[in-house]
């Protein structure tokens, strides 16, 4: 891999430059990091490709390796620091209460604040303290292609800015709900990052007492959402669409809802990512008429 060496620390601001090949994934260590070059730019190395990986499974938030579930053997997590060289690595245990918060373990290094960059946004946020979505890739880009500018739209559990930012990012007027301050703290500062300030409104409480008016869409991304359908249905229109997230198809349940609440509505679901044996992450795209 050609690649220019340059300080860790001056990473975020040089990975939008003309010279960086996107398509690969800068190598940090002890502060330094090689970042890959597009052909036709000069680079400082020729650093060996690396052997494909066949671990345990984890992913990077910013320079920090996470993953779930049971402990790692000593081999494993082993494997994981050798392949991507992380400044830590953090065990997600699990998430407690309305507030998502993570239980963590690290199991290497040292953790902290990232600026971690995907899909051109920039989220900064410390995974041992705020949850991060990254199973959710593909549906936070579903997400911003389905955004018509001038759209009003609400974010019901927007977190640390997983959707509101795409959304705000492709023309809608956002207000971002979240009941986390320390999470609310990252959403802020990620509006401002991602220089949205102008289109995304932040408001930190209970959801179900912050909305407002009337919303072209809603964004309904925590598992308990069904249970809020009623609170949602007081704020929309005929046209309004409502993006419902759940652990298995509620589809018939959002009927019930929707009719309960004097609508009626197109209900269309879709798995997002597998969540345990014979579960399913889904997003129910529930259109109001």
């Amino acid at each position: 891999m050609r690649a220019r060496k340059v300080p860790a620390a001056a990473l975020a601001g040089l990975l939008d430059a003309a010279w960086v090949d996107r398509t690969r994934r800068p190598y940090v260590r002890d502060g330094t990091a090689w970042v890959p070059v597009r052909e036709g730019y000069p680079a400082d190395e020729d650093l060996p490709e690396r052997e494909g990986y066949r671990g345990r499974g984890y992913y990077l938030v910013g320079d920090i390796a996470v993953l779930h579930g049971d402990a790692p053997s000593e081999e494993e997590l082993a494997a994981i620091v050798r392949h991507c060289r992380p400044r830590g690595v953090v065990r997600v245990k699990g998430f407690s209460g309305a507030m998502r918060v993570p239980d963590t373990e690290v199991l290497y290094g040292t953790t902290g604040e990232v600026r971690h960059r995907e899909q051109g946004y920039t989220f900064i946020l410390d995974p041992t303290r705020v949850m991060f979505a990254q199973g959710n890739r593909v549906e936070k880009a579903r997400i911003a292609s389905l955004i018509r500018p001038g759209e009003r739209v609400a974010d019901m559990f927007a977190g640390i800015g997983y959707f509101s930012i795409p959304a705000a990012s492709s023309g809608a007027w956002v207000h971002a709900m979240e009941i986390n301050p320390t999470a609310f703290e990252y959403l802020q500062r990620n509006i401002m990052a991602n220089h949205v300030a102008d289109r995304a409104t932040a408001e930190v409480g209970d959801c179900r007492d912050l909305l407002s008016g009337v919303y072209d869409r809603i964004l309904m991304g925590h598992f308990d959402a069904p249970s809020m359908l009623a609170d949602a249905l007081a704020h929309v229109r005929s046209g309004s669409v409502l993006h419902v997230h759940s652990i298995g198809d509620a589809a018939s349940a959002i009927r019930d809802a929707v009719a309960e609440a004097g609508f009626a509505a197109a209900v269309t679901s879709r798995r997002v990512k597998k969540y345990g044996p014979h579960a399913w992450h889904m997003v129910q795209d529930v259109t109001i008429s």
